[in-house]
């Protein structure tokens, strides 16, 4: 996953709906029909929220017979969380860096240019 990739994945998973479905989908596949029975948003609403997370890869859809379902793309979602913990152990690597010098006795901040 690059980078630009990051900020469109999220902004995607911004919306309660999506997030939802994204959600519902990781625990099997499902069709548009049957998301939109379960949650509160209508068969065509769910279909452009369907949309947006194909095109940021999230989600891909399937032909069963005569039925599409639609899947939660597993590597584009760990290489996600992937991303997020990677940032994350950064800023955890930071606090705890901070809290050494504070927790350091008699430190002197150093000189100001």
């Amino acid at each position: 996953m690059s980078v630009p990739d990051l900020p469109t994945m999220c902004a995607a998973l911004g919306d309660p709906t999506r997030w939802e479905i994204l959600t519902r989908l990781g625990q099997g596949p499902m069709s548009a029909s049957a998301l939109a029975r379960v949650l509160p948003v209508s068969r065509q609403a769910i279909g452009k929220h369907l949309e947006v997370l194909r095109e940021v890869g999230l989600v891909e859809p399937e032909q069963r017979g005569r039925e599409v379902v639609h899947l939660a793309v597993g590597a584009r979602l760990s290489s996600l969380a992937r991303e997020l913990d990677r940032i994350g152990r950064s800023w955890e690597s930071r606090l705890l860096r901070i809290k050494q010098l504070a927790e350091q006795p008699d430190r002197k901040p150093p000189p100001r240019p």
